[in-house]
């Protein structure tokens, strides 16, 4: 039975890194040893039991360095490779962990494929004792190229879990499990005799959604404002004076801010900046209630912070108007 076609695009990160020795698990950036996509697969040859995996180069980042820029050139590089390689049943992203999350889910909503996207990252780098790199590396494979995978956009795996890239956050700084989906759960597992589906998400994702980037070179600026006691609107007033042609407000549970913020949000939304308001719980929808909504924010529905800031970047390369962003939230 032939083994299906993978390219694997190499970011860097942990997954991709080499300490010092095989205990240098925390402190091993400070080498700045990170493989390429080609090397990886050298330093791992037993993934290519499970696929015929194609190497395509890309970068070799932290994941703290990737950012908007990045993800624009990610996009171009899954249908480059759609393009050229004949055959091809899935992708495979190698990314650290620190902002993975961030790019999986703009990837979902940007690249315009058939075929599976699988984001992958790894706790322990790959030189080190009981490193998770290896396996997660190979499980990823064996997602993209799993006919289940089709349709659900692009995923995530890690600790033998597949989650959707709109739902899953990172909830622990060095623990294997870091990755979960707080409200709903991953969608299945990669397990030893196969790879075992249990539910699908319903947003729209891939060719169903109506971003298009392909034309793109920049992203619109959204800064995210953190909530706290006490908290005033200086940073808003900041960002927006940088550059920021949207915000993110990371409130209290379930979204509220403080009054001085308040303040400050509501006149910049009544000034053309829309504001999506967020919570910064970590899981839960935010409640449009009347002093959410008279003031003109935008309902971030359940997305964290970061992932609210995502879809408010692509929201604002089709429109600026409150009803227009409240539709792009509710639908994607």
């Amino acid at each position: 039975m032939s083994k299906p076609v993978i390219a694997l695009i190499g970011t860097g990160g942990t997954i991709s890194s080499l300490g010092e020795d095989p205990f240098d698990i925390i402190d091993y950036g400070r080498h700045g040893r990170i493989m390429d996509a080609e090397a990886i697969l050298e330093y791992w040859p037993q993934v290519r039991m499970v696929a015929d995996v194609r190497p395509v180069k890309f970068a070799a980042l932290p994941s703290t360095a990737i950012g908007p820029s990045n993800w624009l050139d990610l996009v171009r590089a899954c249908h480059t490779a759609a393009a050229e390689i004949p055959d091809l049943a899935g992708i495979v992203v190698t990314h650290g962990t620190a902002s993975l999350e961030e790019t999986a889910y703009f990837l979902s909503l940007t690249v315009k494929l058939d075929i599976p996207v699988v984001v992958v990252g790894a706790q322990r780098p790959s030189s080190a004792l009981s490193s998770d790199a290896g396996m997660n590396l190979a499980n990823a494979c064996r997602v993209a190229g799993d006919p289940g995978a089709r349709g659900l956009g692009t995923l995530v795996l890690l600790n033998d879990e597949i989650h959707a890239a709109r739902e899953v956050t990172k909830t622990s700084t060095a623990r294997l499990q870091t990755f979960r989906s707080p409200d709903f759960g991953c969608l299945g597992h990669a397990d030893a005799d196969k790879i075992a589906w249990y539910r699908k998400p319903l947003r729209p994702v891939g060719k169903a959604t109506g971003f298009d980037v392909a034309g793109l070179e920049t992203l619109p600026r959204v800064d995210i404002v953190y909530c706290y006691a006490g908290a005033d609107g200086t940073a808003a007033d900041a960002f927006v004076q940088a550059g920021a042609q949207g915000l993110v407000s990371a409130g209290f549970a379930p979204s509220f801010v403080t009054p001085a913020l308040a303040e400050t949000l509501t006149r910049l939304i009544a000034a053309g900046t829309p504001v999506a308001a967020s919570t910064r719980a970590g899981s839960g929808r935010m409640f449009y209630t009347t002093r959410m909504r008279v003031p003109g924010f935008v309902n971030a529905d359940n997305l964290n912070p970061q992932k609210a800031r995502v879809l408010l970047m692509l929201g604002l390369t089709r429109s600026r108007e409150t009803a227009a962003l409240n539709e792009i939230f509710a639908t994607y």
